[in-house]
């Protein structure tokens, strides 16, 4: 599908001395397709949020503790 998108003359000038006047819709495809992946992440953790309570997790009391028992019971890990 083709779509019309109207950009400043000094923005089409840098752009087409990254990627050059054949290059745009590929660029632009690609940058669109990150910002919309940005996007979902963003909702997602915003979705996210609050799911966990604030308190009454194993690492509230000793988090550095915690930590260190989580990474001793990992047999993936060495040492």
């Amino acid at each position: 599908m083709r779509m019309h998108i109207e950009l400043d003359d000094a923005l089409i000038q840098e752009l087409d001395a990254v990627t050059g006047p054949r290059g745009r819709s590929a660029f632009v495809r690609r940058a669109i397709e990150r910002a919309l992946e940005q996007e979902r992440r963003w909702r997602a953790l915003d979705e996210a949020a609050g799911a966990l309570a604030d308190v009454g997790h194993d690492w509230d009391g000793d988090t550095a503790a915690w930590v260190r028992d989580q990474r001793r019971g990992d047999a993936r890990r060495a040492g």
